[in-house]
């Protein structure tokens, strides 16, 4: 009896009661008054970087009792600069969900709660233990089996074997859909569960939304004569409600940090005749058969990287946080241009890494990858991280002139206009066709002073209207 641990000796003396037990079954006995704990690890959200501090559940990929392996996507958030995927980083059985879809989740906090089937360390029972007395309902043994119990119970009584198939399911687990979607059917007060998905793994897309409110319904023959509420219904004015969508919640908390900042505004007008003839020779050119056609952003980008070799402090940001009572300027020698897109879901801003580093073509390049996976909701935080200056492009679509606006880790920004057809005086005094375009500075006022965004404009200008003087520059 000595060899037995205290809590079987009990088990073994009922021997004598005619409860006979032999040896492996006190073991498997004592195996099975093992904690639960000692399987079930919070899965905690990381860190994506920028000072994000919490993002919005938009969906989950899997529910309660689900088993995963390493790399499944368990989720997809949306924070203020795009919609991401959480992937799982070890294999098990999905026990808790902590938050709803459209809940926000915060950096650090668990996300679920999944049995691992190995040993917690002391954080992550601290962790599990706080969570279950705020849900009121202390993680118990029977608990597993309770929910086992009722996977497999039916209304009638009988009981699934544990591998038969299961009926497909249209709960809030299983619909897909983008956030732009997903404020759409929101728009249209439509649940997701009733509309047939027939994107790829039964994702809903915008045409199903569609189709599923052109779908015919019965509805009754009105009278020959209008009756006097609907007459009045006519007249009367409108309000609807909308709820804010996931970008637009996040772009509503970074503007208003913004507007803490102090903007001075610069413009002027640049001729970049030079610069599309040179595009369009460029674009014609034997050579570029397999290079992706040049816009006019790749060289800006690039003259704007060179003429912030010069002045440095327009790619640096103001630190606040080590000590709030005397902020530092933080200088930062790669330069990584955020370029502002307009996409189905928002405004995203993905950065080009290192443009100090990169040719005109490899700009126009990375533009066109970041744009495809913009427009897929596929970028990544690497590609949404570590911007140190921002060009907005809002010349694509017809504007002249913009007063573009700061984000708190940056202190420069750059907006630039559409191209337009203007007269001008050439050497003679001759009045000639002149191709130009309105750029746009906005800086922080508190750092930065006029002078120093007006000689950083007139460098850049020279590059941009003599395209040969950035040429000799280039590494």
């Amino acid at each position: 009896m000595k060899l037995l641990p205290r809590n079987l000796q009990a088990l073994w003396h009922q021997c004598g009661r005619g409860h006979c037990l032999n040896h492996s079954q006190l073991l498997r006995q004592s195996f099975h008054t093992t904690s639960p704990l000692a399987v079930i690890k919070p899965f905690l959200l990381s860190d994506i970087g920028e000072g994000i501090k919490e993002v919005q559940i938009i969906q989950w990929f899997v529910k309660p009792e689900a088993r995963v392996e390493e790399f499944d996507k368990l989720c997809e958030v949306q924070s203020d600069k795009a919609a991401v995927d959480i992937t799982s980083r070890f294999a098990g059985v999905i026990k808790k969900l902590h938050h709803e879809p459209e809940d926000m989740a915060q950096v650090g906090k668990p996300l679920c709660d999944i049995d691992v089937l190995g040993e917690i360390d002391p954080g992550d029972k601290t962790l599990l233990e706080s969570t279950s007395e705020q849900a009121g309902s202390p993680t118990t043994p029977q608990q597993p089996q309770k929910a086992a119990e009722q996977q497999h119970s039916q209304p009638n009584g009988e009981i699934n074997p544990p591998n038969a198939p299961k009926a497909a399911s249209n709960s809030k687990h299983s619909s897909l859909a983008t956030p732009a979607v997903r404020g759409l059917l929101k728009d249209l007060n439509i649940n997701i569960s009733e509309v047939t998905g027939t994107g790829k793994d039964g994702r809903v897309l915008k045409e199903d939304v569609q189709n599923h409110t052109a779908a015919p319904a019965s509805t009754p023959i009105p009278s020959s004569s209008p009756s006097p509420a609907l007459s009045h219904s006519r007249t009367a004015e409108a309000e609807t409600t909308l709820p804010l969508t996931p970008i637009q919640s996040q772009m509503f908390k970074t503007m208003t940090r913004s507007l803490s900042i102090p903007h001075f505004l610069y413009t002027d007008e640049l001729n970049v005749t030079a610069l599309s003839s040179l595009r369009y020779q460029l674009n014609n050119h034997p050579s570029q058969t397999d290079q992706p056609k040049l816009s006019y952003l790749p060289f800006i980008v690039k003259a704007l990287s060179l003429a912030l070799n010069t002045f440095p402090i327009l790619n640096a940001r103001i630190d606040t946080d080590t000590d709030p009572s005397q902020p530092h300027l933080i200088l930062r020698s790669v330069h990584n241009i955020g370029i502002a897109m307009d996409t189905p879901q928002g405004l995203i801003v993905p950065n080009i890494k290192n443009v100090n580093t990169l040719s005109i073509l490899s700009i126009a390049s990375e533009i066109n990858r970041l744009q495809s996976l913009a427009l897929a909701s596929k970028l990544t935080p690497t590609d949404l991280t570590g911007g140190t200056i921002t060009v907005s492009n809002i010349g694509s679509i017809g504007s002249t002139y913009v007063a573009p606006i700061l984000v708190n880790t940056e202190v420069a920004i750059l907006g630039i206009g559409k191209k337009r057809i203007v007269p001008a005086f050439d050497e003679e005094g001759n009045v000639v066709k002149k191709q130009a375009m309105n750029f746009s500075w906005s800086a922080d006022h508190r750092v930065v002073d006029g002078a120093t965004v007006a000689r950083c404009a007139e460098v850049l200008r020279g590059f941009v209207e003599q395209p040969e003087c950035m040429a000799v520059r280039l590494r």
